[in-house]
């Protein structure tokens, strides 16, 4: 039987070579040109059934072993942030605004060693393989537009079982793994909201219909709607990101725009709090005599493994790295991922992955930091434990 570890330990320099040139050259969206070169050039040669996108740079890959109907899929996701890279590395970012700050250089290069180490032990296989190279995670639905060109049946039939592994830059201890069964990350939806009034001057308000006091109320009442609607044991996050009103201290606006991110960690609080936090908005404009102009932007629905997946990855992990490897998610947190959309037709697990360049996590940068920095040496386990699920989880399918 393949020692894994082992073998992924033996190609860790040259993950951290494939990850490394990924970090030079980050790439936004769902076009990623010179990352996907890279990808289709790492795979080159392994014998893999290679398809790429037709309306994003994705990379599909599928090993064929060909000994039953079950099919494993594994993902990583490979764009980058409008981020301007802080962090003093040898290798930062070369493009001016982009930056792998979230860490999918190393989900890529981990992918690839997996690819590789399971190619190299193909007879250990109990069905086939897919690897899903991802663009646009980064509020741009690639998983959605890859699920729409056939990446869950590219083997030819639905995928059985999938997994997926994120990097931390702080808060999971570096080398370790962590996960639990049901909700893991919340959803992610928009509200976008423009405040219509009538300007004036700010001398005499009452001659205007200011918008910028009833685009504030409804910032305030928004936060006060989840503390009084919302059970706390379910909850929901709106946090105001933009808020634009205004060209000048003395004039009143014809608008006030606001867009806030909204999160929450079941499908019935995703639906409701969008229907209500319309209904707040345009209540409190019509109260004043204004109007609202509210637009909700659904993005990424829950992120929810499925429980035995959550737990089989557990005890793969406690095996693999021992008990300190491996240790349970405490709780779900409200960052939000387009994996979900697998997860919504296939069972599985994400997974998360201790990435800290510090001791103490907590001092470390977190991942969207223009500082954040990821200790790449942990790419290894993260390659050895997703060959390993592939393989284990094909014979127990069996």
């Amino acid at each position: 039987m393949a020692n894994f570890l082992s073998e992924a330990s033996e190609i860790q320099s040259d993950l951290a070579a494939i990850r490394r040139q990924i970090h030079q050259e980050p790439e936004i969206g769902l076009d990623l040109p010179k990352t996907q070169a890279k990808i289709v050039a790492a795979l080159e040669g392994l014998g893999l059934e290679i398809s790429t996108g037709k309306s994003l740079s994705s990379v599909t890959a599928v090993l064929r072993a060909g000994k039953s109907d079950k099919t494993v899929l594994l993902r990583a996701d490979m764009d980058a942030l409008p981020v301007s890279e802080l962090a003093d590395l040898p290798y930062k970012s070369q493009i001016d605004g982009a930056m792998h700050a979230c860490g999918h250089d190393l989900h890529v290069a981990m992918l690839i060693g997996a690819a590789k180490l399971l190619v190299k032990n193909k007879a250990e296989l109990n069905g086939d393989v897919v690897f899903m190279f991802q663009p646009g995670e980064e509020g741009f639905d690639g998983a959605g537009h890859m699920i729409k060109e056939g990446v869950l049946t590219a083997s030819g039939r639905k995928a059985d079982t999938t997994y997926g592994i994120h990097v931390m830059s702080s808060s999971v201890p570096t080398g370790t793994f962590t996960t639990k069964g049901g909700t893991m990350m919340a959803s992610a939806d928009e509200i976008h909201v423009t405040v219509v009034g009538m300007g004036g001057h700010g001398s005499q308000p009452h001659t205007a219909k200011d918008p910028i006091p009833v685009a504030a109320e409804m910032v305030s009442a928004l936060q006060l709607m989840i503390t009084r609607s919302f059970d706390a044991f379910d909850p929901v996050v709106i946090t105001v990101g933009q808020f634009h009103a205004g060209t000048k201290a003395n004039i009143i606006p014809d608008t006030a725009e606001f867009q806030a991110t909204i999160r929450t960690f079941s499908p019935e609080n995703r639906s409701r709090i969008k229907t209500e936090a319309v209904r707040l908005c345009e209540s409190i404009a019509a109260g004043y005599g204004l109007k609202a102009e509210v637009k909700v932007v659904e993005q990424y629905p829950v992120t929810v493994n499925n429980d035995a997946h959550a737990q089989f990855v557990g005890k793969v992990a406690a095996e693999l790295f021992g008990n300190e490897g491996y240790m349970e998610m405490p709780h779900a947190i409200a960052g939000a991922e387009d994996y979900s959309r697998v997860l919504e037709a296939v069972p599985g697990s994400y997974i998360f992955l201790g990435a800290s360049v510090d001791k103490d996590v907590t001092k470390s940068e977190v991942n969207h930091s223009p500082r954040a920095m990821f200790d790449d040496s942990v790419m290894y386990r993260g390659t050895a434990l997703l060959s390993e699920l592939a393989v284990r989880s094909l014979k127990e399918m069996a």
